[in-house]
C-alpha cells in the first residue's frame, strides 16, 4: 500500500457541519487574538530576540525557570519559542519566530493537546506568522537541539488531569545520567544528558555516566568518550553539587576501580573484556538529505470540493515551483515532515494541515515502525525558515 493510498477523498472531514467553518475568517482571528492577549504567558514575548520556555501544568502555561532551561521531564509537555532577528529587502531588520511544543514519551493525553492548543494560539498572538513544530522527546529536531548547549531529559513529571508521574524519588534509589554528543547536532557544544535505567546493561563506552547514589556521585568515563563529554559531566555534576556537599569521584574504565560502578550497578560478575554497548535513547534525524523514506511532495486542497491530499513528485527535483499559493503542501524529507501553507489557501485547508499531517504518519507507520517520530514542521508562505528552504531545495 502506498503511503498516501486511502488519503484522497478524506470523507470523514466534513468542514460544513462541524465548527471549523469559521476558521481562517477575520472574525476567527479576532476571536483567537483577543482570547491569546490574555494568556499572561504570552505578555513578555514577541517584541525582542530571545528564547523562552513554558510547561503545562494542570492545562495552564507556566514559565520555565531560565537556570532549567534545556532541562525537560518525561512526563511533560512544554512550549518553547525562540525569536530572532532576520534582514530584510529594505535592510530593516524584523523578528521572526519558531514555536516548538515538546512533547515527553510519558505525557498525557490532556497535556500534549494544551500544548498543541496554546502553540496555536501563541502562532496566533504572533500574527501568524511563527513555524510551528511538533517535537517528540525520542528524535528531537537538529533546529530545537541548537537551541540549547545542553538538553538533560528526566524522569517524573508535573501532575496532570489524567494522569500523575511521581517526581520524588525513594531516598535509598540511584540515578544514572547518561552524557553524549548529539550526533548531528549544529552547535559543536551542544550535549545530550539522559536518565537512563540505573543497571550496568545502559552503560556504553562511548559515552560518560554519572551515577548519584546516596551521598556520593560517581563519575564512570567510556573508555571511547570524547573531552567535550568529559566536560560536560563535570558541568553536570557541578549543577548537581552547587546546592549541597557531597562526594564525588571520577573513574575512567581503564581504572581497575571503575568496577566498583558495575558493582553497584549489578554487574558484579561482567567479565573484564566484555564490551559494553547500549542503544542511545534518541534517534538521530540524520540531516535533510539522509532520509529513511523517498522524498515526496503532496497537495492538500479542497478547490473540487472535497479535500483532498494527492502526490505531487516523488524523488529529485522537487522544488520551490512546485508549490501553489491557492493550497497548502506538505513535503517529506524522509525524515522531517513539512507543511507550507499558501497565503491564498483555504479556512479549510489552514484549519487541516495538523490533521492530516498525523493521518500521513499513521499510514507511513505501517512501512516504517519509526515513522511516527518524525518531527512535523509549518510555515507560511513569505515567512518561510531557512531550514525550511533548505529541505525544499535539497
Amino acid at each position: 500500500m502506498t503511503p498516501h493510498e486511502g488519503l484522497v477523498h478524506l470523507k470523514e472531514y466534513d468542514w460544513r457541519d462541524s465548527n471549523v467553518e469559521n476558521i481562517g475568517t477575520k472574525l476567527d482571528h479576532k476571536v483567537k487574538y483577543t482570547s491569546a492577549a490574555t494568556e499572561p504567558a504570552w505578555q513578555e514575548v514577541g517584541h525582542a530576540a530571545g528564547l523562552h520556555v513554558w510547561r503545562i501544568e494542570d492545562f495552564e502555561v507556566v514559565p520555565w525557570p531560565k537556570d532549567r532551561y534545556g532541562d525537560f521531564h518525561e512526563g511533560d509537555s512544554y512550549i518553547v519559542l525562540y525569536s530572532y532577528k532576520v534582514g530584510s529587502r529594505n535592510g530593516e531588520q524584523n523578528l521572526s519566530h519558531d514555536i516548538f511544543f515538546w512533547l515527553g514519551s510519558k505525557t498525557s493525553q490532556d497535556e500534549a493537546g494544551t500544548a498543541a492548543y496554546k502553540t496555536v494560539e501563541l502562532d496566533e498572538f504572533l500574527h501568524g506568522v511563527a513555524t510551528q513544530h511538533r517535537e517528540l522527546q525520542k528524535e528531537p529536531s537538529d533546529d530545537f537541539v541548537a537551541l540549547f548547549s545542553r538538553i538533560r531529559i528526566l524522569s517524573g513529571g508535573v501532575r496532570s488531569g489524567f494522569t500523575h508521574v511521581e517526581t520524588e524519588e525513594p531516598k535509598d534509589t540511584q540515578m544514572l545520567l547518561r552524557v553524549f554528543k548529539h550526533p548531528s547536532a549544529k552547535r559543536a557544544d551542544s550535549v545530550m544528558v539522559y536518565e537512563v535505567e540505573p543497571t550496568w546493561q545502559s552503560l556504553d563506552e562511548n559515552d560518560v555516566f554519572v551515577l548519584e547514589r546516596g551521598d556520593k556521585i560517581w563519575v564512570w568515563q567510556g573508555k571511547n568518550c570524547s573531552p567535550m563529554e568529559r566536560a560536560k559531566a563535570a558541568q553536570v555534576v557541578h549543577d548537581m553539587t552547587i546546592a549541597k556537599h557531597i562526594d564525588v569521584e571520577v573513574l575512567a574504565q581503564e581504572e581497575a576501580r571503575s568496577r566498583t560502578v558495575l558493582a553497584m550497578l549489578g554487574g558484579e560478575d561482567v567479565g573484564g573484556s566484555h564490551s559494553l554497548k547500549a542503544p542511545r535513547p534518541i534517534i538521530s534525524s540524520g540531516g535533510q538529505n539522509t532520509g529513511r523514506r523517498p522524498r515526496r511532495l503532496f497537495r492538500l486542497s479542497d478547490a473540487s470540493g472535497q479535500l483532498r491530499f494527492d502526490i505531487v513528485k516523488e524523488g529529485t527535483g522537487i522544488n520551490n515551483a512546485d508549490l501553489d499559493s491557492n493550497d497548502v503542501f506538505l513535503l517529506d524529507t524522509g525524515n522531517t515532515i513539512w507543511v507550507w501553507q499558501g497565503s491564498r489557501a483555504s479556512k479549510t485547508e489552514k484549519a487541516m494541515w495538523i490533521k492530516i499531517a498525523e493521518l500521513y504518519i499513521r499510514r507511513l507507520g505501517e512501512e516504517d515502525d519509526k515513522a511516527y517520530l518524525s518531527p512535523i514542521s509549518k510555515v507560511v508562505e513569505g515567512n518561510e525558515s531557512q531550514a525550511f528552504i533548505k529541505a525544499l531545495e535539497a
